[in-house]
C-alpha cells in the first residue's frame, strides 16, 4: 500500500508531496518554492517574509465570517538523519516512505513527519470542503529544529489570528500547554599535534544506538555515544596512556548521538591489556543499557593503520576528561509537574575541524530559564578550563502553561465528544516555537497537539496511521466549535 491510499486522504496526499521536497534545516529554498506553488495552484492567498516563513490564508466557511481567526502552525524543516550504511543526499533526494503495518516509516532515514505531517494537516484544512471553520491562517515556519529561526524572525502583523494551534506534538490524546526553553553551547578547542610514538593504533567505534530526540526521549536512559566513548577512553588511559589521533561523534544538537569513533595509539607492551579491557567494557555497557538500547549495538576495537601525528598529550588528556565529565542526560525533575523533566543536557557532537580545532556542541533544555542558563554556564566553565573558546547559540524561551486557556477547554471538550474520554494535559521537555510566538504576540491563546510519532530525530522515526486520522478529526471538531 502507498501512503496516498491512506486516510485522511488529503493529509496523506499532501504529506506525500512534501516528502518529495528536500528540506533539511537551513536548506529550505525548495520547500518554500513548493509551498508558494501549492498555494498558487489552489488559488490561496499567501505571503512570505524575509526569513522564509510562509503564510496562507483562506476565508471562513459561509456563515462563520465573524468567528475568530485561527492560526494553524507547523514548521517546514526536518531533521536529516540516516543509518551509516544508507546512501541518501538530503539536499537532493526524496524521502522513500514505507507503509509498515500500523505505521509509516522511511527507508533508512528520518521520515520527516516531524513536522511534515503538521504542515500537511494545516494545508489540508485550507482546501477540505467538508470542514466548518472561521477564517484560517496557516503559518509554516523555517528552521525550527536548529535555532527556531522562523519563530525568532516573525514580525508582528504577518499573521492576524489570536488563537494558535501548534501541530508539532507527537502523541495523540495529549494536549500540550507548556514546553522547555533551551540553549546550545558550542566549545571550540584549538589543538596542537605532536609526532606519534611507536605503538599500535586502534579504531574504537561505538555505533547502532537508538539515539532519538534530545528532549522528548532524554529520560529513557539511552546511551549517549559521545559520553560512553569518552568514558572508555578515560578508563583505558589509566591502564595504558593513550595517544589520541582522531575523535568524532554525533551530529545535530537536538538528537542523542548514536555513533562515535576515536583512533588511539597504545604502547605495544600494553596492547593485550587494552584490547582485554575493551572486551570487558563492551560487556559492561551492554549490561548497563539492557532494555534501554538496541540489543545489537556495537562497541568494537580493531587495529588500524599507524598515524603520523597525535594530539598533544596533555591536551588530549584534558579533552577526554572534559568530555567524560560533561553534564549529560536528565539533570533535575520538575517539582510542580510530576514526571516532567525540568532540566537536561545532551552532549550532542564532537567534531575535528580542518582548522585544527575540535568543536564540542552541547544542548541544554529547561522549563526554568535560569536553570537552562546555569547548566550552560557550567559547561562553559568546564571546557573553558581546558582552553576552549565558548559561545552560546540558539537560545529560546519556554512556554509557561495556562490552565485557564479558552482554546484548551475547546480542545478538551472536542476530544471528549469524539473519543469518550479525557485527554492528557501536559507540558513537554522539548522546544516548541510557542514561547517565542507568545513573546511577540502576548494575546495569543495556544495549544499544541499532533498524531503519534515515535523515534523522531532518528532513522527509526515512524507515524501511527490510525492516530493521523484521529488527529485530523480532533482538529476538524475544534475548528467547528471555534467557528460557532
Amino acid at each position: 500500500m502507498k501512503i496516498t491510499e491512506l486516510k485522511p486522504a488529503l493529509v496523506w496526499q499532501i504529506f506525500d508531496e512534501i516528502t518529495q521536497v528536500p528540506r533539511p534545516t537551513h536548506h529550505l529554498d525548495k520547500m518554500k518554492a513548493f509551498l508558494v506553488d501549492w498555494a498558487k495552484r489552489h488559488n490561496i492567498e499567501y505571503a512570505t517574509d524575509e526569513v522564509g516563513n510562509v503564510m496562507m490564508r483562506v476565508p471562513a466557511t459561509p456563515g462563520h465570517e465573524n468567528a475568530p481567526t485561527v492560526i494553524l502552525q507547523g514548521h517546514q524543516d526536518m531533521v536529516a538523519e540516516k543509518l551509516p550504511e544508507v546512501q541518501h543526499d538530503f539536499l537532493n533526494d526524496p524521502i522513500q516512505t514505507v507503509v509498515d503495518g500500523e505505521w509509516v516509516r522511511a527507508k533508512g532515514t528520518t521520515l520527516g513527519a516531524d513536522n511534515g505531517l503538521g504542515c500537511a494537516t494545516a494545508m489540508a484544512c485550507l482546501i477540505d470542503p467538508d470542514l466548518v471553520h472561521g477564517p484560517l491562517e496557516a503559518l509554516l515556519t523555517v528552521d525550527e529544529e536548529q535555532g527556531l529561526i522562523g519563530a525568532n524572525g516573525l514580525k508582528p502583523g504577518f499573521v492576524t489570528g489570536k488563537i494558535l494551534l501548534n501541530l508539532d506534538s507527537e502523541e495523540m490524546g495529549h494536549l500540550v500547554i507548556g514546553c522547555a526553553g533551551g540553549k546550545v553551547t558550542v566549545c571550540s578547542l584549538p589543538i596542537t599535534k605532536q609526532k606519534a610514538p611507536d605503538g599500535l593504533f586502534y579504531e574504537v567505534r561505538l555505533g547502532g544506538l537508538k539515539g532519538g530526540h534530545s528532549g522528548m526521549e532524554i529520560n529513557l536512559g539511552r546511551a549517549n555515544a559521545n559520553q560512553q566513548l569518552a568514558r572508555f577512553l578515560w578508563e583505558a588511559d589509566r591502564i595504558s596512556p593513550l595517544g589520541l589521533s582522531y575523535i568524532d561523534g554525533g551530529g545535530l544538537a537536538n538528537a542523542i548521538p548514536r555513533d562515535a569513533v576515536a583512533v588511539v595509539c597504545v604502547s605495544r607492551d600494553d596492547a593485550e591489556a587494552f584490547t582485554g579491557f575493551a572486551a570487558d567494557f563492551s560487556n559492561m555497557i551492554h549490561a548497563e543499557f539492557e532494555g534501554a538500547e538496541n540489543p545489537d549495538f556495537k562497541f568494537e576495537v580493531r587495529e588500524c593503520e599507524p598515524q603520523a601525528e597525535i594530539i598533544e598529550d596533555q591536551l588530549a588528556h584534558n579533552l577526554i576528561a572534559a568530555l567524560f565529565a560533561c553534564p549529560n542526560g536528565v539533570q533535575s525533575m520538575s517539582v510542580s509537574i510530576p514526571g516532567l523533566v525540568e532540566t537536561s543536557c545532551n552532549l550532542a557532537s564532537v567534531k575535528m575541524l580542518q582548522d585544527n580545532t575540535i568543536e564540542i556542541t552541547v544542548h541544554q533544555r529547561s522549563s526554568v530559564d535560569s536553570r537552562r542558563d546555569e547548566i550552560a554556564d557550567r559547561i562553559a566553565a568546564l571546557f573553558g578550563m581546558i582552553g576552549a573558546d565558548v559561545n552560546f547559540d540558539d537560545a529560546y524561551v519556554g512556554w509557561r502553561p495556562n490552565t485557564d486557556s479558552h482554546v484548551l477547554k475547546v480542545a478538551e471538550e472536542s476530544y471528549r465528544h469524539l473519543f469518550g474520554k479525557d485527554p492528557e494535559i501536559e507540558a513537554l521537555h522539548a522546544g516548541l516555537e510557542t514561547g517565542l510566538f507568545l513573546e511577540k504576540m502576548p494575546d495569543l491563546d495556544m495549544v499544541s497537539f499532533g498524531p503519534t510519532l515515535k523515534d523522531i530525530h532518528s532513522p527509526g522515526e515512524k507515524a501511527n496511521i490510525k492516530s493521523v486520522q484521529e488527529f485530523y478529526e480532533l482538529l476538524a471538531e475544534m475548528l467547528r466549535r471555534l467557528a460557532q
